[in-house]
Parts: structure tokens; sequence; C-alpha cells
């Protein structure tokens, strides 16, 4: 709700943000960038937007895909590896 006869400060209150972080968020906002939304990130400077960049060909996509199920494979041996390292360890320890 827009009540123009509240101050930064109220609103800043209202939110449970600081009472600088709000100007600094409407200055951002009026020159083009966009403020961060409500208290999970009060104290955090707004930030620019960015421009998005184009989707990535469906080569270049297919590509990534594969690297990135390489990356998973590799990651399961290696916990697989941990895991019965730490299951021999484990049954080793004769305390």
């Amino acid at each position: 709700m827009s009540d123009p006869s509240k101050t930064y400060k109220q609103v800043a209150e209202d939110l449970g943000i600081n009472r600088a972080t709000l100007p600094q968020w409407v200055l951002d906002a009026r020159a083009g960038g966009t403020a961060p939304a409500g208290p999970a990130t009060a104290g955090t400077p707004a930030r620019r937007s960015r421009s998005v960049p184009d989707v990535a060909s469906p080569d270049v996509l297919e590509q990534e895909n594969q690297q990135l199920r390489a990356r998973v494979r590799e990651l399961e041996t290696e916990r697989d590896i941990l895991r019965r390292a730490a299951k021999y360890f484990a049954g080793e320890t004769n305390w």
C-alpha cells in the first residue's frame, strides 16, 4: 500500500530494513536498477539489472549437458569409493 505521508524511516521500519537502505533502493530503481525485495536482503545494496544473455544454441547446450553428466558420474564414483573406505575402516576399528 502506498502512503505518501510516510517517511523513509517509517517505511524502512515497516519493512524491517535499515533506514539508509530504502533511499538507496529508491535511487537505484529510479536510475534503472532493481532493488532487492523484502527483509531477506536487508542491508544489502541494490543490484543493477543485467541483461539476460540469449539462450545458447542446442549444440552448445548438448555439449554442456554431456560435460555435466560426465562430472556427475565422476562425483558418484568418488562418493562410492569414500563410502566403501568408510565401511572398511569402520569394520577395522575394534577398540
